[in-house]
């Protein structure tokens, strides 16, 4: 394979060349209420070319290894047909190295039937619970083994598992519907979705008691944010703003979002990290055979950095990041975050509760949407808090604002970092890219809360 893929490299006229190859396989199992909804295997290969002239990338996709240098040679033709002038990509050494994930029971390993028999389980212990109308769960376990080799002399073999599990509990009383859900997930280690079964019991158990809860006034409160939702927030509506892509290309951003600018308060730290070991975001080279880093958003409170390619590095005058990374072999890599979190600070969640005579504690999420520095994004649990102490459980909320007044207005930062890996990431039609993000307990001062 490394001579095949050699030889398909030499004696182009380039600037750069390089070449992917992978082969996957993934399990998909899927219950809407009783009914098993999906049970699936499937195995896939293939690979792309990727061809930089003159300014201009052509990218060829394919399933079989035959004719490899002709595929160089029709990427190199897109290319030259679209030449807007040279650039230089950023300089990073040739690494060759073989990469090896360390996994003492992997989820692609399982019998299929060993898995849906678990879920099922869980499904059972749902609907068997008072006042559950219904259930959905949502299992995928994913192996990938992949080939990176470029016209500088790089050639990286790595392979990486990935596994998430969402449940949901929905109830239903008289013409009310509430619901309630666990989102998890890991590096493909299958323990990661066993014994949930008190788990499963107690989503139900919150999703019912959902139907009874009284709704919150809108209007502006102190708000305690979970790990979960806090690094929702992190990821969702400020780390997309720091993917350098989005930056370069829109000069509005680039000018909010300018280097050296205050941001928080000195006790506000966000980092994107893919060196942690044994997170879903982690690697160790990305998609353009850069070395994976950490890097830091924010730093007491500055913006110091962002998230790049080689190209938006070039483009930019900064360092590549190595946050270059695609779904699969039939798209280019794009600029992506890896586990992305607020850096714990020295507070306890009983001293932040302590200092509010009204407020609103919140958990986990249940979706959002962010517009430049905009945001939206709904809770899945919220909670009153009354003279310092937690109160009277509320119907799911809504918080609402602008993200960097919302930085400004964090005041307390948690000691109880947590990383949450359910769900994935979108972003050019790549979807569900494997990331995780996570925070401590953070309270923010001024918060818009959508009610009642």
């Amino acid at each position: 394979m490394r001579d095949l893929i050699a030889d398909a490299l030499k004696g182009h006229d380039a600037d750069y060349i390089e070449i992917h190859f992978e082969e996957s396989q993934a399990t998909n199992i899927a219950y809407r209420g009783e009914r098993l909804e999906e049970i699936s295997r499937a195995r896939n290969s293939g690979g792309n070319v990727r061809a930089l002239v003159q300014g201009s990338w052509g990218f060829v996709s394919f399933n079989r290894l035959g004719g490899l240098r002709d595929k160089v040679a029709l990427a190199l033709e897109e290319a030259r047909l679209a030449s807007r002038g040279p650039f230089k990509l950023f300089p990073t050494e040739p690494v060759v190295e073989t990469v090896v994930p360390q996994s003492e029971k992997g989820s692609t390993a399982m019998p299929l039937a060993a898995k849906k028999e678990l879920l099922g389980e869980y499904n059972e212990i749902i609907l068997s619970s008072p006042k559950i109308q219904s259930s959905r769960i949502n299992y995928r376990d994913a192996g990938r083994q992949s080939i990176f080799a470029n016209s500088e002399g790089s050639y990286i073999e790595q392979a990486k598992t990935d596994l998430t599990l969402r449940l949901t509990a929905i109830a239903r009383e008289d013409n009310e519907v509430q619901q309630a859900g666990l989102s998890l997930g890991g590096n493909g280690e299958f323990s990661a979705v066993e014994g949930l079964h008190e788990q499963a019991r107690e989503i139900a158990r919150r999703a019912a008691a959902l139907l009874s809860a009284p709704q919150v006034k809108g209007g502006e409160y102190t708000v305690i944010l979970d790990p979960i939702l806090a690094g929702v927030f992190a990821h969702e509506a400020f780390g997309h703003l720091s993917e350098s892509d989005f930056v370069y290309q829109n000069e509005n951003l680039r000018q909010i979002m300018a280097l050296g600018k205050r941001f928080g308060g000195k006790h506000l730290n966000i980092v994107d990290d893919a060196t942690i070991p044994n997170l879903r975001g982690s690697y160790k080279y990305d998609d353009e055979g850069t070395p994976a880093t950490k890097t830091y958003l924010i730093r007491e409170g500055i913006l110091e950095g962002r998230l790049h390619s080689r190209e938006t590095a070039a483009k930019m005058g900064e360092r590549a990041t190595g946050n270059a990374r695609a779904i699969n072999y039939l798209f280019s890599p794009i600029v992506r975050m890896s586990n992305t979190f607020i850096e714990p600070g020295s507070a306890s969640f009983e001293a932040m509760l302590g200092d509010i005579e009204e407020g609103v504690y919140v958990e986990d999420w249940y979706g959002g949407m962010t517009s430049l520095e905009m945001f939206t994004f709904s809770a899945g649990e919220a909670y009153m808090i009354r003279r310092g102490r937690l109160a009277e459980l509320l119907r799911p909320v809504v918080l609402t604002g602008n993200v960097f007044t919302t930085l400004q207005n964090i005041d307390a930062i948690g000691n109880d970092l947590e990383m949450n890996q359910g769900g994935g990431c979108g972003k050019g039609g790549q979807y569900p890219l494997p990331v995780s993000n996570g925070s401590p307990h953070i309270r923010i001062r001024h918060c818009v809360i959508g009610g009642r």
